[in-house]
């Protein structure tokens, strides 16, 4: 065998399958390695992989509105939106939106929440660090910490080795880049993975300054208030298809209610926040606007078109519907086939309530790949097989992906419209 050695069973008549003793020396030291040690090293050395690319093409990048050609690390990982949250951590928002000449919004800062650059700024007035060095070390740090708490939340549902095997594939993930650039991902993402242990965890008023923190980070305000709906709809009514506890008192439908609330609230503060400074009732919501117009031009926003409008023009009609429907059929299939349900209800209802949300206000365009992050729980489903080729096979994919979608999205190479 290529690990181990065959021996005859006590009764002589079927042959007993050992490992050889240097497998097994490794094996018994792997099982006294404490789990969080293991997913360290398993994030540095991705960290270290996904590095390596990036590395890889900051040496070609030429010139750009961002950087000098050939850019250190640090300055390659901190452009594109890390640009917008450099402005934000030095200037803050501004008080007056710029129009172009046909009086529309045009691209600015309102479209990125605040919490991941105010934080980033107060390190730097802590540490005399620039800006780029602390949102880097931001990101890697709470990627580091959601791999942690991503580690724990799986092993809520699967056993220590598909959890771990989840956590890998949260590392190497396509967009996992993320974890090491000035971007507000990684943080939105461990903010996420701790609301969502603590609602497996049923620890509903922990959750509150959780949830206040997370749609602050990343606009998922609205989507996690209606997780808590579904939720709640879910526990009261208690369908066939699902285990739950015994019908809820109105007494302990109080605390899930009041997290759906504040969330609720926290998702309409940001739109609210912009129009109380700017004067403008959609301040917001023009601002996002502005990055489709280059797409589809300047249309208001109306829920549930965007998508329609993206597949139309991405691949015209009728095949863009014809795509979308596929494309949702085939997302619930996967949530709700059999062995979905060893992850929980919890986690498919929150990849539930998160594509509706985006289906109601977000435009699909490049950057739809990390737009998708937070559904990373799903990664749960797909580390159900157990075969060594498939495991290998999965997670070589990921990283070939990650070059794929480094190479399409975030080099510049010329007039680039598709930024990440």
């Amino acid at each position: 065998m290529a690990d181990g050695v065959t021996a005859a069973s006590p009764s002589g008549s079927v042959p007993v399958r050992r490992p050889r003793p240097g497998v097994a020396r490794w094996r018994a030291r792997y099982r006294v390695v404490p789990w969080w040690a293991r997913i360290t090293v398993v994030y540095v050395l991705a960290r270290i992989v996904t590095g390596a690319m990036l590395m890889g093409f900051s040496s070609i990048q030429t010139a750009n509105s961002f950087t000098l050609s050939h850019p250190p690390y640090l300055s390659f990982a901190s452009i594109w939106d890390g640009a917008w949250y450099r402005v934000i951590a030095s200037a803050g928002y501004p008080s007056t939106l710029p129009l172009d000449t046909a009086g529309h919004v045009t691209e600015n800062a309102w479209a990125f929440m605040p919490a991941y650059p105010f934080l980033v700024r107060g390190l730097m007035l802590l540490t005399g660090a620039s800006f780029e060095l602390v949102a880097v070390s931001v990101s890697l740090l709470a990627g580091w910490g959601a791999a942690l708490v991503f580690r724990r939340l799986m092993g809520r549902f699967l056993d220590p080795a598909r959890a771990t095997f989840a956590t890998v594939l949260f590392c190497v993930a396509p967009v996992s880049v993320m974890f090491q650039v000035a971007y507000a991902e990684a943080m939105g993402v461990f903010l996420l993975v701790v609301a969502l242990l603590l609602l497996v965890q049923r620890r509903f008023w922990t959750m509150l300054p959780v949830v206040l923190l997370l749609g602050m980070t990343r606009p998922t305000g609205l989507a996690f208030a209606l997780l808590m709906v579904l939720f709640i709809g879910v526990w009261w009514l208690r369908p066939a298809w699902v285990r739950m506890p015994s019908r809820p008192s109105f007494r302990s439908l109080v605390p899930p209610a009041v997290v759906a609330v504040v969330s609720g609230l926290v998702g309409l503060a940001w739109p609210a926040i912009a129009w109380a400074v700017t004067g403008v009732p959609r301040a917001y919501t023009d601002t996002e606007l502005a990055w489709r117009s280059s797409y589809i031009g300047w249309k208001e926003l109306v829920p549930f078109a965007p998508w329609v409008q993206g597949f139309g023009w991405w691949f015209r009609q009728p095949a863009g519907g014809v795509l979308l429907a596929l494309v949702l059929v085939g997302f619930a299939a996967f949530v709700f086939m059999p062995p979905a349900r060893r992850i929980g209800l919890e986690l498919r209802l929150w990849a539930v309530a998160y594509l509706v949300y985006l289906l109601a206000v977000f435009f699909p365009q490049s950057s739809t790949w990390r737009i998708l992050l937070p559904i990373a729980p799903l990664l749960g489903i797909v580390a159900l097989p157990r075969s060594r080729a498939y495991r290998v096979l999965v997670v070589v994919l990921c990283v070939v992906l990650q070059w794929v979608w480094m190479y399409y999205c975030w080099w510049v190479d010329g007039y680039d419209w598709t930024p990440p």
